[in-house]
């Protein structure tokens, strides 16, 4: 294991599998039956409503299947409770804390309880370091731009040290230039790490441009899934084609997308 930026060692992911997974709430059901590979960021796009969000928080634990299992690694955590999983995420509206400094919100990825030691304290340090915070420890929430918010997140994903990162459109509330930087981050935070990252988006834009596999979801199942790469190359699935409302790719977004595989 290499050391990275914030004193943690590179884990390489793990590979996460839904066997056969069915859920239902509602008049709506859903069936998953897609394995995602280790330390890959794959993009995962569809229609509202074919289960996007459900299928992240059945890998997270937030909901329960009601048949089929959920695997990380080789171990079956369908009935494992969020905080028993190998896995971090982090969501749209960042989930921060407002009385707490942006030291102490990263500091909960170590310690629920903000007992934090000496080497948690460094690890904190780094990770904010990492997402570009050194020097903002002491702000609060409300005095964050919506891009730096989304760096706490980030900075409590990097100090948890997951081998699994779960993530929910947490880019959908930005412009697209500051949404463009933190997609980079994000990528390169990967290139250090390898964790396994599972990315929901409703933007062709952003799974183009990190995107290494893809997963297009419809009516509660998985439609297709492959390389981004022969997604975007203007011959990919024909529903995920209508769903983005395109034909070819450019040239340009192909290039992005396969220097990413």
């Amino acid at each position: 294991m290499t050391p990275t930026h914030d004193g943690a060692d590179v884990k390489h992911g793990a590979a996460v599998r839904l066997d056969n997974v069915s859920f239902s709430y509602g008049e709506a059901s859903f069936l998953f039956n897609v394995q995602f590979a280790a330390s890959r960021i794959t993009a995962i796009m569809g229609p509202s409503g074919s289960g996007k969000s459900t299928l992240l928080n059945l890998v997270a634990g937030f909901e329960a299947p009601g048949s089929g299992r959920v695997l990380i690694g080789e171990a079956d955590v369908s009935a494992a409770p969020p905080s028993a999983r190998p896995v971090s995420m982090v969501f749209q509206e960042n989930n921060l804390f407002a009385h707490l400094s942006v030291e102490r919100n990263v500091g909960l990825g170590r310690s629920p309880s903000l007992s934090l030691t000496d080497v948690d304290r460094e690890a904190i340090a780094g990770a904010l370091q990492r997402v570009g915070l050194a020097g903002k420890e002491s702000r609060l929430p409300r005095e964050l731009s919506g891009g730096e918010r989304q760096r706490v997140a980030l900075a409590r994903v990097l100090v948890r040290d997951r081998p699994v990162l779960l993530l929910d459109e947490p880019f959908a509330s930005l412009g697209p230039a500051l949404r463009d930087d933190m997609l980079d981050l994000l990528a390169s935070v990967h290139a250090e790490r390898k964790m396994t990252v599972l990315f929901v988006t409703h933007q062709p834009e952003d799974a183009r441009r990190i995107g290494q596999n893809m997963v297009f979801l419809d009516n509660g199942t998985v439609a297709e899934a492959g390389t981004a790469a022969d997604f975007f190359d203007g011959s990919g699935p024909e529903a995920f084609r209508r769903y983005i409302g395109s034909g070819p790719v450019n040239a340009g977004s192909r290039d992005i997308a396969r220097k990413r595989t």
